[in-house]
């Protein structure tokens, strides 16, 4: 899961170009949106991408898509329930 964290943030700062952060600058528990890293509702679409280009993950649910980009956490959490066991 570690591994999975650390991975995510690194795709994450390359796919919204976050050029002044790096992975050790984003709490695995931290929100993505808001007083966050401070992401909008494009950076989410982005997001949406990342997860079907690299995990071919589809999220169909806008409400399911909030919860699982909360955080890095959340994201890792719901990618591992999605991949073979």
């Amino acid at each position: 899961m570690e591994d999975l964290k650390q991975k995510l943030k690194v795709q994450i700062i390359e796919a919204l170009n976050l050029q002044d952060t790096r992975p050790e600058d984003i709490d695995d528990n931290a929100p993505l949106f808001g007083e966050g890293l401070g992401l909008d509702s494009i950076d989410s679409l982005e997001l949406m991408v990342l997860l079907e280009r690299n995990y071919q993950i589809k999220v169909e649910d806008p409400r399911e898509g909030r919860k699982i980009l909360q955080s890095v956490q959340s994201m890792a959490e719901f990618i591992q329930s999605k991949q073979p066991a």
